[in-house]
């Protein structure tokens, strides 16, 4: 990141921080515009595009090795348009040039730079690429060379390239499938094979899924829940609490001060990619807040909590909302903030229980990690939450407070905040503590008041330095849904579910594809990218068509919309095949799948203290139910049509047929 102002380019208007810290690069770097195809078309120019985000790691090496190289910013500036973009703040760009490179490589990854036609349609790229060549890897000035003599040269073959790259982006858009059986949505019994197949892949030593590198993969873990719900499966829940006991016990977790990181490099969980990330953070303590639902552990509870602290402490902004991320690195060096020297422990940790102390952590004094060490154990957690040990990992704290902290990303993302309050719904729902509840409030109150256009009716997907950019995206709108839906849950307030249909209805409106079936990234008035995609995968963050599906058929029930809960079924029905045979590329679509298997649940009280009652009838794991509660009758819901009482009544709802009333909320649980 430079820090030499001799330089000066267009990115210093912006307010993105990964774009500022390449405003003062020799390169003459652009921001991504309207206007960006028709530039490059009058110079005659490829477009040479770089995507990245300001806690990636090699995206500093490659500015440092080679951006802030006068010589190469010089032949960059002579013969390209050079673009940069943050992919956090238009992932819409991001996703199409991904697929193309993917496409191109079989790989993908950050730093992306990737060479466009002037119009946009992409021909050539990579990721990171070192300033001299190695191990089978060009050197950066060797693929700008060769770049231009292609286009300079071989132009009608780079043409020919991009228009059959850009036509199989098209094409491996999601399609509607005809499911084999046609007559079956989906069934218990192939729920429950969904859940054999997550389980194929699992390390039963260290938890988790697959080699190195490790992701926490929280979807997976949620379908072994909710298989265990369903059908008792006890290999289920045996790894799913494996998988999460390893994950806290490991690196990837700060003992120190809570909070998550992105994936850990090694299959133990020991050595993190070191940045944090708000989305991460948010799916795991969902899944945390389930898991202790399920199990009461405390030590579940201890690091929620530990974790929610690390939120509220360096990713608050302070009024209700939450940065994106923070660095991996600090002082250019990956992890420096969060990891230990043997003396340095040795100098602060009480001497009578230091042999203990780093026995438990893994630690020696030629470092556990690259002459250094990461504080991981693999003992039972317990250990950390007694008084004493609490004692040496606050010194531990205080101490890494005087180091230069890591870089943060202060964008606010909606669809990121949105996925933070399903997070701290849940956590409330499991362990009661209202503090969750009001940051939950808090946060969505600040995201209707900073990212909502009142008078053009849409949302922004991010705000940095007061500036919003961008309309929102599809994943925008779809974890703002289940945040609505959420809310309403936790509170009972029926005011969120208003909002979670109106924004339904936008999305129907402004995202359905020609087949009216799935949903475009991209809404229909966006302009500036040369297609539209249409995604279907759940990676690190569940897809927008696979949450919009889920809401659907929550909402339909609700609200009686039987074309609602159609368009969930049919959507489940075409991803069927896909997610029958590769079910951890799907694991959010199972969840629906399930819901959809099983039928829902629909949990429903009225009357003057009803809401007193949601704290006990959240407290359980119930994943196939809709929970509704009024003070009030409430005629427009339909499930609360005609339903009041002087005193407070409970019901159960099934396939549209009520139980008779019943007098506590203890009654309900009992009777599921």
């Amino acid at each position: 990141m430079s820090a030499n102002k001799k330089f000066t380019n267009d990115l210093s208007k912006e307010t993105s921080p990964y774009l500022l810290q390449h405003a003062h690069n020799p390169v003459q770097w652009k921001p991504w515009s309207n206007t960006l195809f028709a530039t490059a078309t009058a110079a005659d120019k490829p477009i040479l595009l770089s995507i990245g985000y300001a806690a990636c790691h090699w995206c500093h090496v490659m500015e440092r090795e080679s951006f802030e190289d006068e010589a190469v910013a010089d032949y960059m500036n002579t013969h390209f348009i050079n673009i940069k973009v943050d992919r956090e703040e238009r992932p819409d760009i991001d996703h199409i040039y991904m697929d193309a490179l993917q496409a191109m490589t079989g790989s993908g990854g950050w730093p992306l730079n990737i060479f466009l036609l002037p119009n946009g349609q992409p021909f050539y790229g990579g990721t990171y690429f070192p300033p001299n060549a190695m191990q089978n890897r060009a050197s950066w000035m060797d693929v700008l060379k060769g770049v231009h003599a292609a286009f300079d040269s071989n132009r009608e073959k780079l043409v020919e390239q991009a228009t059959h790259l850009t036509a199989h982006l098209l094409q491996s858009n999601i399609k509607a499938q005809q499911s084999q059986a046609s007559e079956v949505i989906a069934t218990t019994e192939e729920f429950q094979m969904i859940a054999q197949r997550i389980l194929q892949n699992a390390d039963t030593q260290w938890g988790g899924f697959g080699a190195a590198p490790k992701f926490p993969q929280t979807f997976s873990i949620q379908v072994l829940f909710r298989n265990y719900f369903q059908n008792k499966d006890q290999a289920s829940i045996v790894h799913a609490i494996r998988s999460i006991d390893k994950m806290i016990q490991g690196g990837i977790y700060d003992h120190v001060g809570g909070g998550f990181s992105r994936y850990s490099v090694d299959a133990m969980w020991q050595a993190p990619h070191f940045e944090k990330m708000l989305y991460d953070n948010a799916l795991i303590l969902g899944t945390l807040a389930e898991a202790y639902q399920i199990t009461k552990k405390p030590i579940y509870q201890d690091v929620i909590h530990a974790t929610f602290t690390f939120l509220q402490r360096e990713l608050f902004n302070g009024t209700g909302g939450y940065y994106a991320a923070l660095d991996a690195d600090s002082e250019g060096v990956e992890g420096k903030f969060y990891t230990w020297s043997y003396d340095e422990l040795k100098a602060i940790i009480t001497p009578e229980i230091f042999d203990a102390f780093i026995a438990y952590y893994q630690v020696t004094p030629n470092g556990n990690w690259e002459h250094t060490n990461i504080l991981w154990t693999q003992n039972e957690l317990e250990k950390e939450w007694e008084s004493a040990w609490q004692n040496e990992l606050k010194k531990l704290f205080d101490a890494r407070a005087v180091r230069v902290r890591p870089a943060l990303d202060h964008k606010v993302i909606l669809g990121w905040n949105a996925m933070l309050i399903v997070g701290f719904c849940k956590m409330n729902a499991a362990t009661g503590n209202h503090l969750y509840k009001k940051a939950a409030i808090e946060c969505m109150d600040w995201l209707e008041s900073n990212l909502y256009h009142a008078d053009e009716n849409y949302f922004y997907h991010s705000i940095a330095n007061g500036i919003p950019k961008a309309q929102a995206f599809l994943d925008d709108y779809a974890n703002l849904i289940q945040a609505y839906i959420q809310l309403q849950e936790m509170t009972g307030d029926t005011s969120y579910l208003f909002k979670a249909k109106k924004w339904m209805d936008y999305v129907l409106i402004h995202f359905i594809d020609d087949d009216g079936l799935y949903f475009y990234y991209t809404a229909s008035y966006q302009k500036d990218v040369i297609i539209r995609k249409k995604e279907s995968y759940d990676r690190a963050q569940p897809s927008g068509n696979a949450l919009i599906c889920s809401s659907l058929y929550y909402l339909g029930q609700v609200f009686d919309l039987t074309e609602w809960r159609n368009q969930a079924e049919k959507m489940i029905h075409s991803i069927r095949p896909s997610l029958l045979q590769y079910p951890s590329s799907f694991g959010f679509w199972a969840q629906s799948f399930y819901q959809i298997s099983t039928g829902m649940i629909e949990l429903v009280g009225v009357g003057p203290t009803v809401y007193e009652s949601l704290p006990t009838l959240n407290a359980a794991f119930v994943p196939n139910s809709i929970r509704l509660m009024s003070q009030v009758q409430e005629d427009s819901i339909p499930l609360l049509k005609g339903k009041q009482g002087i005193d407070n009544q409970y019901f159960i709802c099934k396939n549209n047929s009520c139980s008779a009333p019943m007098t506590n909320v203890e009654l309900i649980l009992a009777n599921i």
